[in-house]
């Protein structure tokens, strides 16, 4: 029997990601003057106000408010009088030094002074489990209904700004159901699901045949067929959208950032965090491990876990699952990443270039699946082939 499986994706204009491209954006200007900076900034924002808050120790001196106004309005919010606009928004900046209780344990792992190897020298930032999966249902090896979900929102954005379709507002969401038959393989596009926000001079009706015209039909046309269901704006007017109709918080799109509820989260949100924070570092190694793996050859997809204590740079496990599609048994291929990847989070930082400003492109769109991003490569694949053929 065939099943349905759905994910959704939001546009760079929906509040909570309002806030992880502020913190992000914030980020990125501290790692610019202190690769070694430790960061965690959260954003929480509502009708005319934007608090930013958290720790950051750093040899930095960075205006947050302007980076904020800024990253605002490259996001689109300028038009006075909705709400929510990059002048006259009221900001708040509550930034304190990290813990040195945190610190301690960040800047000396446990069992550096054993050891002495300069990978033992940086521990976890945090206890925590993470999780990567790669598959080769699309080109990205991500699963299609997140990739699908991306693309519409950010082919909105890209009507919006280009001016195609001018009456768009920064808010939006939009969710892909697909269907898949009793093998796992894509059958079609069952559902797709968009709401958009809009100025007040545009019909609902002109609205939705644009929409599906110059976004739903380039994005996801290939897999519509005459059952497929389009709903566009089905409440009718989103006129009130972006923090002035719902409050956003960093952190709260963790599905959305990774693979839609395709596989399992460990709960830690990315934006806002330097890499010494294994939520968000070891996250992009699992991803990076397992692209490798379905790269090479050793299998069709599957799912790695891996866990920390804090201040030790060693995970206490790493599990790693193909759910059958392994050429050999998932007990080798755990056996094979344990001598080719090296998940101590300073080997992570130097092996994927994390301690530079890289990181508020991602807050929008999805942090895995984009070629740019270092953890996307598949450079180990050569060296896996050599150690299963």
């Amino acid at each position: 029997m065939n099943r349905f499986f759905t994910s959704e994706s939001v546009t760079e204009g929906h509040p909570d990601k309002v806030c992880d491209q502020i913190a992000d954006a914030i980020l990125d200007a501290i790692l610019a003057q202190d690769p070694n900076a430790h960061v965690a900034c959260e954003c929480c924002c509502t009708r005319d106000f934007l608090l930013i808050m958290g720790e950051v120790t750093a040899n930095a001196e960075v205006d947050f408010e302007k980076i904020a106004r800024e990253k605002i309005k490259e996001i689109g919010y300028t038009e006075k009088g909705i709400g929510f606009d990059c002048e006259t928004v009221k900001i708040e900046v509550r930034m304190n030094v990290q813990s040195a209780d945190i610190a301690q344990g960040v800047n000396g792992s446990m069992e550096y002074s054993d050891t002495n190897e300069e990978f033992d020298r940086v521990g976890a930032g945090d206890q925590g489990l993470m999780f990567g999966y790669a598959g080769n249902e699309t080109e990205e090896k991500m699963p299609l209904a997140i990739t699908l979900s991306h693309k519409i929102c950010k082919k909105l954005a890209e009507v919006r700004k280009s001016g195609l379709l001018s009456y768009l507002r920064p808010d939006g969401k939009a969710q892909v159901t697909v269907e898949y038959d009793d093998n796992g393989n894509v059958v079609r596009v069952d559902t797709v699901v968009l709401s958009t926000q809009h100025d007040e001079s545009v019909t609902m009706e002109k609205l939705r045949e644009d929409v599906k015209k110059v976004v739903i039909d380039p994005v996801v046309g290939g897999y519509i067929d005459k059952d497929t269901k389009i709903f566009i704006n089905p409440t009718g007017r989103f006129v009130i959208g972006g923090p002035a109709g719902d409050s956003g918080l960093t952190g709260r799109k963790i599905i959305v950032d990774t693979y839609g509820g395709f596989v399992a989260h460990g709960g830690g949100s990315f934006s806002g965090k330097d890499p010494t924070k294994v939520d968000r570092s070891a996250t992009y190694y699992a991803r990076y491990v397992a692209k490798n793996l379905v790269a090479s050859g050793i299998c069709d997809r599957c799912k790695i876990q891996v866990a920390y204590a804090i201040g030790r740079a060693t995970p206490v496990s790493i599990d790693v699952r193909t759910e059958g599609t392994g050429v050999v048994s998932d007990e080798k291929i755990t056996e094979i990443v344990r001598k080719v990847f090296d998940f101590r989070p300073l080997a992570i930082i130097s092996g994927l270039k994390l301690n530079r400003p890289q990181y508020a492109p991602t807050a929008a769109y999805g942090h895995f699946g984009n070629p740019a991003y270092a953890w996307e490569q598949t450079d180990k694949a050569e060296e896996i082939k050599k150690l299963y053929q």
